[in-house]
């Protein structure tokens, strides 16, 4: 029998394979095939939709991936959990539905290497914009969309801990902004939120599900992508399984890896693409000596600032069993109350030092003391800040160990190996406390619960961020956009270096991490990507004033002319 051919096959259902899956099939003549090696997220599933359940998911074999690292060296050599999404929607559909594009100099910075002019902030804006429907904004505003799939909603962060926040971020000497998606990044405000009408709005949900019905798109679930098939240079289709029954392939035009920073990478190499002397000693044919495969891998850490309250205010009740049918039952008929929140309202941008042009810190601030986890440490009522650097300079490495597919990847992000990243993590986390020792918020504090108040010294700091420190679940950048000699995707079409009808439009293909969650570049990614696909005529590049803490240089004013 043989296999079935395809315009385009899309690995991975997530966050940029929904994107593309609907922009490609938009043309009839195309057909397109996505292979998701997760499970439907289907509509009935209540720990998916319901925004107020995101700690469920986060863990489960039924949704997560359920990566870890390898033992961290500057991290005691404890392995660091990494939840990645195993359903459609991908980590969209398990992830905290914050909302945020990353600074405007994050993209300048990309369209500064060599090659990629066409991915400053310039070109990016109109992408964003195309993707988004920013309920918020004002109809003229130039920097937000209002007519795309993903509806933003902003957090009305209007409970009293909230609103203490706030007023002590500026009583530390703050600003507040009035979007951090706009003009301003840096400051406080209500975060923009993938949730509309009470429910998670994925990129499945946004993109992909409207369009599941056109005749030339096809979606398989539970069909696990073991490699790309290639004739010399060119791919030409890929081998995957259902479970334990004999492999299938599939013929295409054209193959687009959407698997993110882990999957893209083990995919590649299990494919012969990546550094070849390491592909040889696992028995693998190379097809592509890339060794820039699985290296520059970065990733954002957090930690949990945390209080206890005093005043009855917090969230804290929601977290007790008995109160969690009730919950579940008002988000079902109302679509309101605990469940209808991701609880991440309000947060914001700030620099921990003068050395740095734009925010390398980000705050989300949580009305209740817990963890991923659901743990919580005080068992009552609480509040809490996550904080973390956000373009740290150490870089890991995105590796198989086997050339079974079925084996996990070896993780290292080397996070604390830099100078400048354990210099800001201590900045950080003094920052956050200048935050929480102002008025505003001292009137409901029963005192430091996490770290503690004995944990003083930045020696100290960085030996509880080392035992502590959690991912913020952002890797990104291990198969590189870029011209130089570790790049893999060539910027101007996707396609993988030195290779024929093979592209990657994913978090991997990011050449830096950008200043905050990376759900919203990941998308404008893919819908920039489907018209490279496409050989559509590109947006044309809206240059708009941005805020810049320091004066443009004369080539970046050059640029914005």
């Amino acid at each position: 029998m043989s296999p079935q051919v395809y315009d385009v096959v899309i690995v991975g259902g997530g966050s940029a394979g929904s994107a593309l899956a609907n922009r490609l099939s938009a043309d009839p003549g195309n057909r397109v095939l996505v292979l998701e090696a997760g499970r439907e997220d289907s509509l009935w599933d209540v720990f998916v939709h319901m925004p107020g359940a995101l700690t469920i998911p986060i863990g489960n074999r039924f949704y997560d991936w359920r990566y870890e690292s390898e033992p961290e060296p500057r991290m005691g050599g404890r392995r660091v959990y990494h939840a990645r999404g195993k359903l459609l929607g991908g980590s969209s559909s398990i992830n905290g539905m914050i909302f945020q594009r990353g600074n405007p100099l994050d993209y300048e910075r990309w369209g500064a290497d060599e090659g990629m002019g066409t991915w400053d902030f310039a070109h990016c804006l109109p992408y964003f914009k195309r993707m988004e429907n920013c309920t918020a904004a004002a109809p003229e505003d130039p920097f937000r969309g209002k007519d795309g799939p993903l509806v933003l909603e902003r957090g009305p962060a209007t409970s009293p801990l909230f609103q203490a926040f706030l007023t002590a971020v500026q009583e530390a000497g703050h600003p507040l902004t009035d979007d951090l998606n706009g003009y301003r990044q840096e400051g406080f405000g209500p975060f923009d939120r993938n949730v509309h009408r009470g429910r998670r709005l994925s990129a499945a949900r946004a993109y992909l599900h409207p369009v599941r019905s056109r005749p030339n798109l096809t979606v398989e679930t539970r069909a696990f992508v073991t490699r790309v098939l290639f004739d010399g240079g060119r791919a030409v289709g890929v081998e995957y399984r259902h479970g334990r029954r004999p492999a299938r392939t599939v013929r295409a035009g054209e193959v687009v890896l959407s698997g993110g920073a882990v999957n893209t990478p083990q995919l590649l190499q299990l494919s012969g693409v990546g550094n070849g002397s390491e592909l040889r000693a696992l028995g693998i044919d190379v097809v592509a000596d890339l060794p820039g495969v699985g290296e520059n891998l970065q990733d954002h850490l957090e930690v949990y600032i945390q209080h206890g309250c005093t005043q009855p205010v917090s969230i804290a009740p929601g977290m007790k069993w008995w109160r969690k049918p009730g919950i579940g039952a008002q988000w079902l008929f109302l679509r309101t109350g605990l469940g209808a929140t991701n609880h991440f309202e309000a947060g914001g941008f700030l620099r921990s030092n003068d050395d740095v042009a734009y925010p390398n810190l980000m705050f989300h601030f949580l009305p209740i003391a817990v963890r991923y986890d659901g743990s919580m440490p005080t068992g009552e009522h609480g509040y809490q800040v996550h904080v973390g650097p956000m373009y740290s300079d150490a870089r890991g490495t995105l590796k198989i160990r086997s050339a079974d597919p079925r084996v996990k990847p070896a993780m290292r992000c080397n996070y604390l190996s830099t100078a400048q990243d354990r210099r800001e993590w201590v900045e950080a986390v003094q920052v956050a406390r200048g935050i929480f020792e102002q008025p505003a918020l001292a009137e409901f504090s029963s005192g430091e619960i996490s770290p503690g108040p004995e944990i003083e010294t930045p020696e100290q700091i960085l030996s509880w961020v080392a035992r502590d420190a959690e991912t913020a679940l952002h890797p990104s950048c291990t198969a590189k956009m870029g011209t130089g000699p570790l790049s893999v995707v060539d910027p101007t079409s996707m396609r993988v270096h030195g290779l024929e009808g093979l592209r990657v439009v994913d978090a991997s293909a990011m050449p830096y991490v950008t200043n905050g969650n990376i759900y919203a570049p990941v998308m404008m990614m893919a819908e920039k990507a489907a018209d490279l696909i496409l050989g559509n005529t590109p947006l044309a590049p809206e240059h708009v004033e941005f805020y810049r803490h320091r004066p443009a240089s004369v080539g970046e004013a050059a640029g914005q002319a």
